[in-house]
């Protein structure tokens, strides 16, 4: 078994059951598939991209599927067997019209889940007061809705109500880890003095692996969190103490517009401001847990609840270990229409495109130049003109893109998915080609392109920008953003070659 499940659970009853994970792609998805298969289940993986999901440490022991759960015909295929499915889909970030395609989905996956014979459908939502659904968050109603329309199937629904999820790389645990790393004081919005139950990752992921195990299925919901409200305040402050970090103060002012509470997460956090602004509306509720018939159903885990303070340092014992398998972006190419892929040349005829296209000889082999070109961005930076990528990041930020903020999962090797700062992986050749897809906001589609190709002599550096733009205003933003190129792209160029000359060979 080449899959790493820190749990380690055995649960016999389930071995040879068979459980379709949705979402398998996601931040809680790709954690929960290795602890089922540890635990004994046979784990059917669905995601639009499935070549991203062969690449992951436990893809080969696994039934990976495409399935776009939009589409009644996909996912009544992924669900072909299926005895539990766990749905872990969630559209936050995905556009104002998320409410309705989440009702939408949700529908799909219930009719093919009764069509199929499934035993068990296991839902994520989140913790939020018992209030009317329409006085809820827009996140929070469609979260209670998708619920209640799944519990109206024929099919048993166990729903699970979240607190905040505290783990290595999840959204909520980056957003605090940057609030409170780069502000001393920190001044927010009035929900600081909310009172929020947080939750471990490990928890969460306990629920969801013993609702697999389950001796007969049940209709029922189950709050699950730590066991200890607190103020998110005090969240901020408990994790600089933890961190090891100096004295962090927190003022709650009274900003209760949403807007400028999602756009103060966004600038200082590398979450989109697409993201932070549902973030923020769902943190402006109160969030704990007052019911505990869920124990009743699962029981707590060996030990007892983790407290926030433990799964803070878990978290962060985690990140120093290194590159994280998956992180809180891999959500937000869960649950939407991706980006169309790059187009083969021929396919461009009578569309505009633009292109910037650079090449440079160089005497090095392709297998010195190939580490620069897989380490770019992040830390290690794109090698020129850095105050105008960084002005081109914040500008993103503004506007509601990602930015520069993101970085990379892990400093020196891709993979299909990944993102790098404001790009995603598309399309990785190792060795000859790596193809970035642009998530900025841009006025159209953008590519990034950088390769090598041997020759007799060593090789030859080439760089290709493609951008298509989307009407007069992409056209505009590509004529305003020539001048900078101009500076960007040869350097950039000219400097890969020279790092990789820079750098000791292997042997060395």
């Amino acid at each position: 078994m080449t899959s790493a499940s820190p749990l380690q659970l055995d649960l016999p009853a389930g071995r040879g059951r068979r459980v379709l994970v949705t979402g398998a792609s996601g931040y809680v998805g790709g954690r929960l598939v290795p602890e089922l298969l540890a635990a004994g289940f046979t784990v059917r993986a669905a995601a639009r991209h499935t070549d991203a999901l062969a690449e992951r440490p436990w893809g080969p022991d696994v039934e990976i599927v495409r399935c776009d759960l939009s589409e009644p015909e996909d996912v009544r295929a992924a669900m072909e067997g299926v005895h539990t499915v766990l749905y872990l889909v969630h559209s936050m970030g995905g556009g104002g019209d998320f409410v309705e395609r989440e009702q939408a989905v949700a529908d799909t996956v219930a009719t093919a889940a009764e069509a199929a014979g499934v035993a068990q459908l296991v839902y994520l939502s989140g913790l939020h007061p018992d209030r009317p659904v329409e006085e809820l968050s827009d996140h929070m109603r469609s979260r209670e809705l998708v619920a209640r329309r799944l519990e109206e199937s024929s099919v048993p629904t166990l729903t699970f109500e979240a607190g905040i999820v505290i783990g290595s790389g999840s959204t909520s645990f980056e957003m605090i880890r940057h609030l409170t790393e780069r502000l001393p004081v920190m001044p927010g919005p009035s929900w600081l003095g909310n009172r929020v139950e947080p939750i471990a990752i490990r928890d969460v992921l306990h629920y969801l692996v013993h609702a697999c195990d389950l001796e007969a299925p049940v209709q029922a919901r189950g709050q699950i969190g730590c066991g200890t409200p607190q103020s998110f305040a005090s969240m901020l402050t408990d994790y600089a103490e933890v961190a090891g970090l100096g004295r962090r103060r927190v003022i709650a002012l009274p900003l209760p517009a949403m807007h400028l509470s999602g756009l103060w997460i966004g600038l200082v956090t590398p979450i989109p401001i697409g993201v932070a602004l549902p973030l923020a509306a769902s943190l402006a509720e109160d969030a704990v847990t007052d019911d505990h018939a869920v124990a009743e159903i699962v029981p707590v885990p060996a030990g007892g609840l983790t407290s926030y303070r433990e799964a803070v340092r878990r978290a962060l014992e985690r990140q120093q270990e290194g590159p994280l398998e998956v992180t809180w972006d891999a959500d937000q190419s869960v649950g939407r229409d991706p980006a169309a892929p790059l187009p083969a040349d021929p396919d461009w005829a009578g569309s505009t495109v633009y292109t910037d296209e650079r090449e440079k000889e160089t005497e090095l082999s392709p297998e010195r130049l190939w580490p620069v070109i897989e380490s770019i961005g992040g830390p290690n930076g794109w090698y020129s003109t850095p105050f105008l990528w960084r002005m081109r990041g914040w500008m993103d930020k503004l506007i509601g893109g990602p930015g520069l903020a993101r970085g990379r999962r892990d400093p020196e090797h891709l993979r299909l998915g990944d993102h790098v700062d404001w790009w995603r992986v598309e399309s990785l050749d190792r060795g000859r080609l790596l193809t970035l897809r642009a998530e900025m906001r841009a006025g159209g589609r953008a590519w990034l392109q950088l390769g090598v190709e041997r020759t007799a002599d060593g090789c030859i550096y080439r760089q290709r920008a493609v951008f298509m733009p989307s009407g007069l205003l992409g056209r505009a933003y590509w004529t305003a953003i020539l001048p900078f190129h101009a500076l960007v792209f040869p350097s950039m160029a000219e400097n890969i070659v020279a790092e990789a000359r820079r750098r000791p060979l292997p042997s060395d």
